[in-house]
């Protein structure tokens, strides 16, 4: 009985052990363990020919998180809540973001707006969404400090109704927020004067650098408002035309507030489906990432 029971012992052993003879590995650390996010816009193409046949490629690709940029009329990627939720389900995806929105608007279409809202966080509510980020703004806030105001306001109204469905609002930037208009920074206006329990920052950190600012630099004169982070390069993360430095920003991650990292590719020299991957292992590999 002894004896069988170290057979066993010994079988399990071996079994667990690495084997790199030949080049294969029984067992191997997962380094896919890190909660890697993709913003589907990475794939934009992907998805409108194949989407069911992207979200395979993307789970296996080691991603674990997805954020949509797909949302209408109700429906993601022109399906139900339910069923795209169910959909990344089954590719080990963590469908917890989504990018929309709707321009600020005047008082004539303010409450038609706001029901347009309401439908929009609804169907996200249904597909377990936890952060809806909207990505733009229009003219009007970027022409005057009273129209960055007027885009506060508006985010705080909006921030409300994701909180009382259990969602997070939040804006994304790009690097025209950090200019200077009517002698303020738009992004810093924005930051004082939107509330935090309402509203959160996606900071984009490729886009802050091309405005011409540090992105540590706003961790800490705002620490606790960049829920989310889009980590991005000129191309892929970690190709030939890199020229962000993440291990800087990612060594500042808990002072930013940072809760969930995502890639976003939108320019590429290799196939958008390629780059990303290029980009998760790049991200897995990267001993200064943590989870």
């Amino acid at each position: 009985m002894s004896l069988k029971l170290n057979v066993k012992k010994s079988v399990v052993l071996i079994t667990m052990a690495v084997f790199v003879a030949g080049g294969m590995v029984a067992f191997t650390p997962a380094k896919s363990a890190k909660k890697v996010g993709l913003q589907l816009y990475s794939v934009r193409e992907d998805m409108k020919t194949d989407t069911k046949g992207t979200m395979e490629k993307v789970g296996k690709m080691g991603y674990k998180e997805v954020e949509a940029a797909g949302y209408s009329d109700g429906k993601f990627y022109g399906m139900e809540p339910a069923a795209f939720k169910a959909l990344a389900d089954a590719n080990g995806l963590n469908f917890f973001s989504s990018h929309t929105g709707q321009a600020v608007p005047d008082k004539a279409k303010w409450d038609e707006t706001m029901k347009w809202w309401d439908t929009a966080i609804a169907a996200h509510k249904a597909a377990g969404v936890k952060y809806i980020v909207q990505p733009f703004m229009d003219k009007v806030g970027y022409e005057s400090i009273a129209g960055v105001q007027r885009y506060c306001e508006y985010f705080n109204a909006v921030g409300a109704k994701c909180n009382a469905a259990g969602i997070r609002f939040g804006y994304h930037n790009h690097s025209g927020e950090f200019k200077t208009v009517d002698g303020e920074i738009i992004y810093d206006h924005m930051l004082k004067n939107t509330d935090p329990k309402k509203v959160m920052f996606e900071m984009d950190l490729y886009w802050i650098t091309e405005g011409g600012k540090n992105p540590i630099d706003y961790f800490n004169a705002y620490p606790g408002r960049f829920e989310l982070w889009h980590v991005k390069d000129k191309t892929e993360i970690g190709g030939a035309d890199a020229i962000m430095n993440f291990k800087s920003i990612f060594e500042n991650a808990k002072k930013a507030g940072m809760k969930h990292y995502i890639v976003e590719v939108e320019e590429s020299k290799l196939p958008l489906i390629e780059s990303v991957k290029q980009s998760v292992e790049y991200l897995q590999n990267a001993e200064f990432v943590k989870q």
